[in-house]
């Protein structure tokens, strides 16, 4: 009889009590997915509940803000998406603007209604994002960086510019408010339920892409752009499709502010508005489809703490970013890992306690 078999249980291999077959290993899975998802669930509903009570107990001031929040909700997840092939934009914020003036032209020279600017504003933008990233394939990285600043701000020249059709440097006044047929939504309550349902269907859809396999390409390339290409990837296409989904985004999200504050000018568009964009995505991370939210999130309550201190916001926003960049390169996200295995141990200990007390 050979070795093996005369192995004692202390001395032979691991015994067939610690080993878990497929189908039990299967159940521990989705027992410990349903429990991780239970309090995320509960979460979700907490936030939908007070997102859908917050205008009718905050001031109209607050539910403009609230309205803002949820616009910009749309515009940093969308630039987001970009940054998951590793591409950095400068001119995320340009192609907001590019749908913001789309859905004003429509509306104001061609007269549709805005059932109809607001989506083709998005096409519009995302058509002029194809027209950015077709050329500049080429480069990436920091030279990526830097030409989509170039030619963002060739566009808001183009803006600034031409006084027909653009309105110049002052812009466009006078944009048709927001109404679906006979119904009138421009008042703050009824755009804030109307903008809260577009964000959550644009952040459906994009929720959607990113855990998709397409998705997961695109971190493909982030992670090795060249072993991706190795393997049959069409890195540029990949790169190309990115861009382009992400300025629809950006400019159905500028539609909805051209319509919101019925005026738009290039101030609105340019490079101050880009770095803030950035600041919210460096300090929420990029890595998960939440990080940006919760970066968007703290800044937006940072920004509106720092009113009375106008005048030193840039030198705090500064020290904020550098902050992160230091002792957080992760951003909030690095946190999120912390958290839910805290609320695991905190949920085991519940369980647990109940089970001991019967």
């Amino acid at each position: 009889m050979s070795k093996r078999n005369n192995q004692t249980p202390t001395e032979g291999p691991v015994s067939a009590a610690v080993i878990a077959s497929p189908a039990e290993e299967g159940a521990a899975a989705l027992k410990a997915k349903r429990n991780y998802a239970v309090p995320w669930m509960l979460g979700l509903t907490a936030l939908l509940a007070i997102m859908f009570t917050l205008p009718f107990i905050l001031r109209p001031y607050h539910v403009d803000l609230a309205i803002l929040f949820l616009i910009n909700l749309i515009l940093v997840v969308s630039y987001r998406l970009i940054t998951t092939t590793g591409d950095w934009s400068l001119a995320h914020v340009v192609l907001m603007g590019a749908g913001a003036y789309a859905t004003a032209l429509m509306a104001k020279l061609l007269g549709w209604p805005f059932w109809a600017t607001v989506p083709l504003a998005a096409v519009a933008a995302g058509a002029v994002g194809f027209a950015f990233v077709y050329p500049l394939l080429r480069t990436k990285g920091f030279g990526f960086f830097i030409a989509t600043f170039a030619i963002g701000e060739f566009l808001r020249l183009v803006w600034i510019k031409f006084h027909n059709p653009f309105g110049g440097p002052r812009g466009m006044i006078n944009i048709p408010s927001a109404s679906l047929g006979p119904l009138d939504i421009s008042d703050y309550i009824p755009y804030y339920f109307f903008i809260l349902a577009v964000a959550a269907i644009s952040l459906w859809v994009m929720y959607r892409l990113d855990s998709s396999r397409t998705g997961k390409v695109m971190k493909a390339i982030y992670a090795d752009d060249e072993l991706s290409e190795c393997v049959g990837i069409n890195v540029a296409r990949h790169r190309a499709l990115a861009f382009v989904i992400g300025s629809f985004f950006a400019g159905l999200a500028g539609a909805l502010l051209a319509h919101h504050l019925q005026a738009i000018d290039p101030k609105n568009f340019d490079i101050n508005t880009m770095v803030y964009l950035i600041i919210w995505v460096v300090v929420g991370g990029t890595a998960t489809f939440w990080g940006p939210i919760a970066g968007l999130l703290v800044m937006t309550v940072a920004f509106e703490a720092s009113r009375p201190l106008l005048e030193w916001r840039p030198v705090l926003f500064g020290v904020i970013l550098i902050f992160f960049l230091i002792f957080m390169p992760g951003g909030l996200e690095s946190l999120f890992p912390k958290v839910s295995l805290l609320v695991r141990k905190l949920a085991g200990r519940q369980r647990s306690g109940m089970d001991s007390s019967k």
